[in-house]
């Protein structure tokens, strides 16, 4: 019997084979190369020269969180950046892949708004409250030392009676301090101080799908349910 004949794994199953994890990202993208592709060949080629994207959108790396999915947004709509955290270095510490997207996405696509979206059960924010499981991944904990604000304010100001309520809070709190890190950055201040670029912090629950976004104004984070004016992290324009 071969791997295609043989029943798919569940969800719960062992993890299937190197090959036929392949081969079914292959067999997806060929759907999409025959099935797909040719039925929205017009959309495609107005997007073949240009992109004009409505917002930049800054999320974890997690296989679980989709920006494309979650915001139901079409090929063009977004740009995504995606890594462990979802973290912001500060403007001038690390200027690697996450500051020359921002720059990038701020100063040659005129994005009007980037969001930050952290979200449950985050491995990240788990591996910041357990350091020792970090111990054979010098780069990873190099890097979440980006957290290391967030980890504090836990810390120092939150009696959590549990690892679980731990992390809801230290993934909130990170949110917030990769939007302080956001603003560092001179051309998302710039923009901001004119009022022509404007940011989020959001926090997705996998097992809900529920988003909760922070307000700036009230220090806490709400929900995105549709009923309410959508809350916003964004300083007042000064310009």
């Amino acid at each position: 019997m071969t791997d295609k004949q043989k029943p798919q794994p569940s969800a719960s199953a062992t993890a299937e084979s190197a090959d036929s994890a392949l081969h079914h990202i292959v067999d997806g993208f060929l759907h999409f190369h025959h099935e797909i592709f040719p039925e929205q060949e017009a959309f495609f080629k107005k997007l073949a020269t240009a992109q004009k994207p409505r917002a930049m959108f800054i999320a974890c790396a997690d296989s679980r969180i989709v920006p494309e999915l979650i915001t139901q947004s079409s090929p063009g709509d977004l740009f995504v950046t995606r890594n462990v955290g979802n973290v912001v270095p500060p403007y001038g510490q690390m200027n690697g892949g996450v500051s020359t997207a921002i720059e990038y996405a701020v100063l040659a696509l005129g994005v009007q708004h980037i969001i930050i979206c952290g979200h449950s059960d985050c491995g990240a924010m788990r591996a910041v409250l357990n350091p020792a499981s970090l111990k054979k991944m010098p780069t990873v904990k190099a890097w979440l030392h980006h957290v290391e604000v967030a980890k504090t304010m836990v810390q120092d100001n939150c009696n959590c009676a549990t690892e679980a309520e731990s992390m809801h809070v230290l993934t909130e709190e990170n949110v917030i301090a990769q939007l302080q890190h956001l603003r560092t950055h001179p051309s998302v201040a710039s923009r901001m101080a004119n009022g022509h670029l404007f940011i989020h912090g959001w926090v997705y629950d996998i097992e809900t799908s529920a988003i909760k976004a922070y307000d700036a104004d009230k220090g806490c984070f709400l929900p995105l349910d549709g009923t309410n004016p959508i809350p916003s992290a964004t300083p007042k324009a000064r310009f």
